[in-house]
């Protein structure tokens, strides 16, 4: 065995999972090298491949949070789980709610999954928002249908807009690319665009889940004017530069504090 894969099985054995971007710059390689070695390890048994990284093989059904696209997981992770914290406090108990395939969705179905004060009815087309609700007896638990999209690991297209049609949201939950003070919340592409238009078209709430990261970013297509829907939730760096635009714009704005616990 290279020295190359033998120091990802040793990261592997000391964290649980490691991404490509983490062991291109550890190892001073490119990502391809990186993905290969990780190929060529599973190959031999001795890990699990993940989107944008490896698993140790006896957890590869232990955990998804793990598993799905570690490296966007990762990225601003407090944030994402104190924006997930305080959109929680919006759900009632007895509520159907709908969660999308965000990063920050997947954050909020870890804390209802881990908080069992309230009985709730979950519709969502993300894989693994779903795996890790499908054990919490509080959930009454629905997928949508529709091609999965492995890259996104979600349910997709046109079957799964009209699958969306057929439930009554109370309150739906979903991610942005970006929120656009021009032109509205966005999208980097048209089956996400077209996922979240469903959406909005069957709940009765609509709360944007954004890190402060999603401000003012490049776009593809617009999902909807920022005042379409109910309530944004974003964190506490935000600038003061787009909290002012925010404050402007006719729609509520909530702040989740990230030194919480």
């Amino acid at each position: 065995m290279d020295d190359k894969k033998r120091i990802i099985l040793q990261e592997l054995e000391a964290k649980g999972h490691v991404s490509v971007n983490a062991l291109s710059e550890t190892l001073g390689c490119s990502k391809v090298t990186i993905r290969t070695k990780i190929r060529e390890l599973a190959d031999a048994g001795k890990l699990e491949r993940v989107r944008g990284g490896a698993v140790r093989k006896s957890e590869a059904s232990e955990s998804y949070c793990a598993k799905y696209n570690s490296q966007h997981l990762e990225q601003n992770a407090g944030e994402k789980k104190a924006i997930a914290r305080q959109a929680y406090r919006h759900i009632a108990d007895r509520d159907v709610i709908l969660l999308d395939d965000s990063t920050t969705s997947f954050y909020l179905a870890v804390y209802i999954k881990n908080h069992r004060d309230k009985r709730i009815v979950v519709v969502t087309n993300s894989l693994p928002a779903a795996n890790e609700l499908s054990s919490a007896d509080h959930v009454e638990l629905y997928m949508i249908g529709g091609y999965v999209d492995g890259f996104l690991a979600a349910s997709m297209g046109d079957t799964a807009v009209e699958s969306i049609k057929r439930f009554k949201i109370d309150k739906a939950f979903i991610g942005v690319h970006s929120i656009n003070f021009d032109v509205g919340l966005t999208s980097i592409a048209t089956p996400q665009m077209q996922i979240k238009q469903a959406i909005l078209a069957a709940s009765e709430h609509v709360v944007v889940l954004a890190d402060s990261s999603k401000f003012e970013n490049g776009y593809l297509a617009v999902i909807c004017p920022i005042n379409a829907v109910d309530l944004i939730i974003t964190d506490d760096k935000i600038s003061e530069k787009n909290r002012r635009l925010a404050e402007g714009e006719n729609v509520p704005f909530e702040i989740a504090t990230t030194d919480q616990p």
